[in-house]
């Protein structure tokens, strides 16, 4: 029944309203029968009322022979399916498979980085379904899979969601590695004349995933030896899969015959998410955190934050905020975090992070990745203070997410920087005039 309405649904829609509901009681009465559907709040009971009640009820008359009729109740824990004297069980719904952590944990793996966990969408469907295909058949479909995208759009975890599924088929020898991480175990074999440790590390698994396989390119030592691995794998039968923040042909320094390769299965990319994904994937780790996040406040944020790593980042936030201060998530809350004030023309406006880092550097001519940076000139300096006063004073985040913001820096740093800027407001007019001109830009309403 589940799989039926998978493929009818979109994923996250499937991930986020069908995948947590479980069958609590099904009564005969006769000529019908009365489900008891169990689901994990008010908004999911309604969003299935609405939506997707004919559909479930179609495909349950499927699987028990007579009509039947659907009843959600909100159940946070879902208990198991109950069977007594004239009922009949199905059992949940959908029913996890049972995981072994250790074995997730030998292959490197993180817990939380599943397919049941990945939001799907239009940027990231096609990648989704390779992967899914490849875990289903190993070495055989899209050998390799060359997954590359930008920044936080999924990459890692759809990669490592391919070794749990094969993890839960019964295949143990998967492993999970950085690009880095097979650099520094080559290094450290050389050194120590073990390399043919590090080759049956590499070459007597079933599934290799390599992540970030951009970082071996310019090391002629570690592309020699990744090709040999990687060509003892093919010949083993075993599966490949890669990413990187580059398709292959973009990627600098990578060898031709690496690159030919690479070039040999199948590459996919993943995009940015829409708004409608980004809105499943802050129900989905909202989920994960067990935080009640309604669907309105969901919408609300993904308007806002793009980043799928800023929109976790303001999620712990959020449940941080209501934890501390023992409130319930509202949108005033959401708005006092997403920092909405009222424009120069009087209208709401949101200022993130990102469009302080952008007024600040267009206004001083100062790249953003100069202001992140290490470099000490007068000429980046005082604007990277500027910067860490406007976070700390128009966006009143915390000194480690300043600090985390601007290049990864220390809460002392941070202090000095604004300390910095405070004091030279006291009595300087050209500093209050900058800091006044960038006030105007940033709350200015388009």
């Amino acid at each position: 029944m589940m799989a039926a309405l998978k493929l009818s649904v979109s994923g996250p829609t499937y991930n986020t309203y069908l995948r947590p509901t479980r069958l609590l009681e099904l009564t005969d009465m006769g000529e019908r029968m009365v489900a008891q559907v169990g689901c994990a709040s008010a908004y999911v009971k309604n969003f299935l009322e609405t939506r997707l009640w004919g559909q479930m009820a179609s495909e349950m008359e499927g699987v028990v022979g007579k009509k039947v009729e659907i009843v959600f109740k909100i159940e946070s824990r879902p208990s198991s399916a109950k069977t007594s004297e004239g009922q009949a069980s199905l059992g949940p719904l959908f029913e996890e498979k049972k995981k072994d952590p250790e074995t997730g944990r030998r292959a490197n793996l993180r817990s939380d980085y599943t397919f049941e966990n990945y939001a799907v969408g239009g940027s990231n469907q096609m990648a989704f379904a390779a992967a899914q295909a490849v875990a289903r058949k190993l070495g055989t479909t899209y050998n390799p899979l060359f997954i590359y995208g930008g920044v936080g759009v999924g990459k890692t975890h759809l990669m490592q969601s391919i070794g749990h599924e094969v993890l839960e088929s019964g295949e143990t020898r998967v492993l999970f590695c950085p690009g880095e991480e097979f650099t520094n175990d080559l290094v450290e074999a050389i050194r120590f004349k073990s390399t043919d440790k590090v080759r049956t590390k590499y070459r007597k698994v079933k599934l290799l995933l390599i992540d970030d396989v951009q970082f071996i390119a310019g090391k002629p030592s570690v592309q020699e030896e990744f090709f040999h691995t990687y060509n003892a794998l093919q010949r083993e039968g075993s599966q490949i899969v890669m990413t990187s923040d580059k398709s292959p042909s973009e990627i600098a320094k990578l060898e031709p015959r690496l690159r030919s390769r690479f070039g040999a299965g199948l590459i996919v990319d993943i995009g940015q998410p829409d708004f409608e994904m980004r809105t499943a994937i802050l129900l989905i780790k909202a989920k994960q955190k067990s935080f009640d996040l309604p669907m309105k406040l969901a919408q609300m944020i993904a308007e806002n934050i793009e980043g799928v790593r800023e929109l976790e980042g303001f999620l712990v936030r959020l449940k941080t905020e209501t934890e501390t201060n023992t409130v319930e998530a509202s949108e005033d809350l959401v708005e006092k975090l997403l920092n909405v004030k009222k424009g120069i023309s009087g209208e709401r406006k949101i200022v993130n992070p990102n469009m302080v880092m952008n007024t600040v550097g267009n206004y001083f001519g100062v790249g953003i990745q100069q202001l992140k940076g290490e470099r000490r000139l007068k000429t980046i300096v005082w604007p990277r203070q500027i910067l860490m006063y406007l976070l700390r004073n128009e966006l009143e985040l915390p000194f480690e997410e300043v600090g985390r913001l601007v290049g990864g820096r220390d809460h002392s740093t941070v202090v000095h920087g604004e300390n910095k800027v405070k004091s030279a407001l006291i009595d300087d007019i050209k500093t209050q005039e900058t800091i006044g001109e960038i006030r105007k830009r940033l709350w200015m309403t388009s």
